[in-house]
């Protein structure tokens, strides 16, 4: 399974990036969302807004840890000072919950983290 962050959603929505890479995993069923990702998506311009989130909402879930499991993450994997925010922590927390699950992300840091992490998906 693959975890695209908002970066990745970001990109597709603004310039068809990784398009072909989308729809094959959707069409392959080898994407899961976040529901962290679907909220700042929606803070930000959202071309068919109302129908977009709904085609969103629909894509199947992973795993969310609870704050507590992120903070304990955090101290146990010295993810501190690495140049991530919550939301990347969570999202490499629910990588690591369910161990099929890779993260997609064009971001340095949190690609880096992923990787040393043994969680980075290989995709453009």
């Amino acid at each position: 399974m693959i975890l695209p962050d908002t970066g990745i959603w970001i990109d597709l929505f603004r310039r068809a990036t990784h398009k072909a890479e989308m729809e094959k995993l959707v069409s392959t069923r080898q994407l899961v969302m976040h529901p962290f990702v679907i909220a700042e998506l929606a803070l930000g311009s959202l071309h068919d807004r109302l129908r977009t989130l709904a085609d969103l909402e629909r894509l199947p879930q992973t795993r969310v840890a609870t704050t507590n499991d992120v903070r304990y993450m955090i101290e146990v994997r010295s993810l501190y000072s690495k140049g991530i925010g919550l939301t990347d922590a969570h999202l490499i927390a629910s990588c690591l919950m369910s161990p099929s699950t890779l993260l997609w992300t064009s971001d340095v840091r949190l690609g880096n983290v992923a990787a040393s992490l043994g969680v980075r998906a290989d995709l453009p």
